[in-house]
């Protein structure tokens, strides 16, 4: 089997195919933090590098995929994956079925597509609402177009979430049941991995910060509400997080966190 993944459905995909006895390889961006290709490579998958964003590592894979006979499993266009990344919302709402409102982060839209089918089967009445990078926010542009929309470039931090467009099947669920979709700045993402780090002792990528930072920009949300955040990933490189706390934002994103420029 063959993927593209930044580095979460990687990781994923490759403790699967080491538990069954099947071969794996793993596309991801060149960009990709060292944590996620070292620890892919770790469950013993193939690790190929390709590509500045994701979109160009998806595209590397399927061309792989297609020379070499292999199955290929998306990342979040995919209803067994959907239902699998669902999963968190059924694990969650059994500890707290008076959960009115739940904060999501969305790359492609398979975590949220999982999510929001659940909770909106089990009470119409939950609101979900997605949070993306304004740097890469690929799925509120589309939801603004009423279509599918490309993006030219990526520009944020959170490479986990760093996606061109968003899924077919993602897109059309994301339109019939998420709620709304907020987008954060590289800012808010910063401040909320820290607040993440400080007060919660929690090592946290930008990906898994940006349904928090979605909050501190909306903090009316969870007035009389209870909120459910989905925190989704810690794996961030050390040396990145460094750099984000040592100097000024504007001056630590400007080269080394821009992860697609048209190609």
């Amino acid at each position: 089997m063959i993927a593209a993944s930044a580095g979460n459905h990687a990781q994923g995909l490759a403790y699967a195919a080491r538990q069954f006895g099947t071969s794996c390889t793993i596309v991801m961006p060149e960009t990709a933090p060292r944590t996620k290709i070292q620890a892919t490579a770790s469950y013993g998958a193939q690790v190929v590098l390709h590509g500045k964003n994701y979109d160009d590592a998806y595209m590397h894979a399927l061309r792989l995929a297609g020379a070499e006979g292999l199955t290929y499993v998306h990342a979040f266009d995919d209803p067994d994956v959907i239902a699998g990344q669902g999963t968190v919302a059924f694990e969650f709402y059994h500890d707290l079925p008076e959960v009115t409102t739940v904060i999501v982060p969305i790359g492609g839209g398979g975590l949220i597509s999982g999510v929001a089918t659940y909770l909106k089967a089990k009470n119409p009445s939950i609101r979900v609402i997605g949070v993306q990078a304004k740097g890469a926010a690929s799925t509120a542009l589309s939801l603004q177009k009423g279509e599918r929309t490309v993006l030219d470039e990526i520009y944020t931090l959170a490479d986990g979430i760093a996606v061109k467009c968003p899924g077919e099947l993602t897109f059309n669920i994301i339109r019939a049941l998420v709620d709304t979709v907020w987008t954060v700045s590289e800012e808010r993402i910063v401040e909320a991995i820290g607040l993440l780090l400080e007060r919660e002792k929690m090592l946290v990528e930008g990906a898994g910060a940006v349904a928090l930072a979605g909050l501190l920009d909306h903090p009316e949300v969870a007035h009389g509400e209870e909120v459910v955040l989905i925190v989704s990933g810690g794996n961030i490189d050390l040396s990145r997080l460094s750099t984000l706390f040592a100097e000024p934002l504007e001056k630590t994103v400007e080269e080394p966190l821009k992860l697609g420029e048209s190609s």
